[in-house]
This record gives C-alpha cells, structure tokens and sequence, in this order.
C-alpha cells in the first residue's frame, strides 16, 4: 500500500513537470512574429482610422450665420394665453317655425349678409300679404274720407282732417301691420352680421325653433386676437402699439408679428396680473380660437446697440466668445474671438464696444450654427442649414 503512493506521487510530479514545459515551449512559439500575424490580422478587420482624420480640419465645414447689427435691443416680457375671435355672434331664431334649409357647413367662409339658414316662411308670407290687403283696403276708406279736401282751402283744416281720416279708416294701423309683417318674413333668413366662419351649428333641418334659440355661431378670424396675463411688476413696461411675437403649441418653431391694442387698467388681486390684448393677422385662418399661445412683449428699449444672437455666443477657458466669418461666398475660415456680452433678451445679445477682450462691428457675419466644435481658423463654408450638409452636431 505505501508502495502505491509512492508511485502515484511520482507519476502526478511527472504530469506537473510535463505540463510546465509544454507552456513554456508554446509562449516560446507564438512570440514577436505570432503577435505581428496577430496584429496584421486584426488591422486587416478594423483598420485604424484617427479623430484627426474623421474631422479633418482642411475640410470646410458647414455653419450658418447672421449678420451683426446696429439697432435697438429690446428687453422683451413674456407670458401665457389663448386666442380669440375679435367678433363672434351667436345668432337666434327670431321667428318660430321649422328649419327649412342649412345653406352652410361648419368652417364655411361667408360674407356680410349671407344666407345661413331659412325657417319655414310660409305662415308668414300669408301674413305679409294680408296685411297689404288690410292696407290696400284702409288706403281706399282714407281716400273716401277725404274725397272733397281739395275744396277746402285753409291748409291747417286741410290736414288736420287727413289726419282724422287716416286714424278712422285704420290705415296707421294697417301700415305697421305690413311693417311687422314684413320684417317677420325677413326674419325666416337667418343671415352673417359680417364677414367671417361658420363656427357652430346648432340646430338641423326639419327641426322647430321658437324665439330666442340658438342657431348658428358666426366668427371674425382676420385679423385675431390673444389675451395674456402679464405680472403687475412687469406690466408698467408696456405700451399699446408695441411689438410683440406669438407662438402657438400648434404650430412649432413657426412665430407670427403682432401689436400690443390695450392694456387692462385693472390688476386682478387673486393673480397679481393685468390683461394684455393683441392683434395679429391671420389672413389664411390657420390661427383658431382657443389656440394656446405663447408671447414675448416689447418691454424697455437701449437704442444704438451692437446686437448679435444669442446662439453665436460660446464660453471657452470660461470666457465668452464667438466665431466672426472671414471669407466669401464661396468660403472662408472662422476666426475665434474673445467678447464681452452686455444686456441681452431671448434671442438677441449686446455685444459692449469697446471691449477688453474683443469687439465685433456691425455688418460682420458670426456663425450662429454648426460652429460649437470649431477650432480658430478653421476653415468653414456658410450654408443654410448646417445638419443637412454633414455639419458637426450642435450642443
């Protein structure tokens, strides 16, 4: 039995040994010449392509631009509202009967005095016409009521007796009779107060209407207005006529010019705001009431400023700065330059001349997009919209 660990013993150090030698001799094996096949094999997969040459910088990159400029930098006021109709009538039957006929549809353009609706004018084209007889009838009594006044030859006497006989022989009576009559059946066609759309319909064909109930809506959309609420301390700023720029949820990236036409006395004591009103075109109607809107106001003003985007501004070691355009139309390279930024609004940034670090002048063209990774005096081609071009990817 002790013989038998003895062997096995031997024999697993034999194994040992064995396997050491084996490993030794295939690290020996696969040296240099088996790491360059190694290496040539993996280069001949993925070949190694450097950041310098994915961006190379002797190629024009494509930026946008804009130009700087001279002007007025306005500190704008923003707030939150809706659109509305500046005109709206919610028209209403003024006669009793059956709607006939709808001549429109909702959204329908119609002009002033157009046909919308007709309520059943039979009834009343026969009251119409026996008031005429009644008329025609009290006409012919006034008529043998004073058969003989031109014999009479004191004026006043005159007309004083026309007077009697009209009042006796009921045709006073019978010309408002006419007059009611007539109006009645005119009233059987609902028609548009004024130029505008078809915003609700309320009633159908073959339905009876009585007096007072709702038929049709009618709407104004050129030009319309917004509604804000504007914070009392920020309200003193304004001024009616102003500018102001309105954007709509429904409509992104897209904004549309209006006026500032009141401004609320009043501040609400729950919110601590005033009322603004403005108007704005919309001649295509796109613009609906009920629209959420977002507006930036005209509020102070700094005339004979160096005004650039704010997009153009970039902040390097810290310090602001932007790229100026120095080329052609055909290209040109970017020229890094250190500013100092002033008074600035939502989309627009002063740029303070004379200025330590650097200045701009008006009529300079600043790279406003595509320009974030740009190093100085790279070269650069001006294009409309950078990404479209294979521009570098803004921040």
């Amino acid at each position: 039995m002790s013989f038998s660990k003895r062997f096995l013993a031997a024999i697993t150090g034999l194994i040992v040994v064995g396997l050491l030698v084996g490993g030794m001799w295939y690290r020996l094996r696969s040296g240099p010449n088996g790491d360059e096949a190694q290496a040539a094999e993996t280069d001949a997969v993925l070949p190694d392509v450097s950041a310098t040459q994915r961006f190379a910088t002797d190629v024009a990159q494509p930026v946008s631009g804009a130009m700087v400029r001279r002007d007025t930098l306005w500190i704008t006021v923003t707030a939150a509202g809706q659109a509305d109709a500046i005109q709206e009538a919610v028209l209403t039957a003024r006669v009793e009967g059956v709607v006939e006929s709808i001549a429109v549809g909702e959204n329908a353009r119609v002009g002033v005095g157009g046909a919308l609706l007709q309520i059943d004018s039979t009834e009343y084209a026969l009251e119409t016409a026996q008031a005429r007889a009644d008329l025609v009838a009290a006409e012919a009594e006034f008529l043998r009521a004073t058969l003989f006044n031109d014999e009479i030859e004191d004026p006043e006497v005159r007309a004083q007796r026309e007077r009697l006989a009209r009042s006796s022989s009921g045709m006073n009576q019978a010309e408002v009779e006419l007059q009611k009559a007539a109006l009645d059946l005119a009233r059987t066609t609902v028609q548009a107060p004024f130029a505008g759309r078809v915003a609700d319909i309320r009633v159908d064909p073959g339905q009876f209407v009585s007096v007072g109930d709702e038929l049709v809506t009618v709407v104004d959309l050129d030009p319309i207005k917004v509604e804000v609420q504007v914070l009392e301390a920020e309200v003193g700023f304004l001024a009616a006529g102003r500018r102001a720029v309105v954007s709509f949820a429904a409509f992104p990236g897209e904004t549309f010019p209006a006026r500032i036409v009141s401004i609320n006395p009043k501040v609400e004591p729950e919110t601590r705001t005033a009322r603004v009103t403005l108007h704005l075109a919309n001649p295509d109607h796109r613009i609906k009431p009920g629209m959420y809107a977002r507006v930036s106001l005209d509020a102070q003003s700094f005339p004979d400023r160096i005004l650039v985007p704010r997009s153009a501004l970039l902040e390097r070691d810290r310090r602001p700065m932007l790229f100026v355009y120095d080329g052609d139309e055909g290209g040109g390279r970017a020229e890094w330059r250190y500013v100092c930024p002033g008074l600035e609004s939502d989309s627009i940034v002063e740029v303070v001349a004379p200025c330590d670090e650097g200045e701009v002048e008006p009529g300079e063209v600043v790279l406003v997009d595509g320009h974030h990774y740009l190093v100085h005096d790279a070269i650069v081609r001006l294009v409309d919209e950078p990404a479209r071009e294979g521009g570098r990817p803004g921040r």
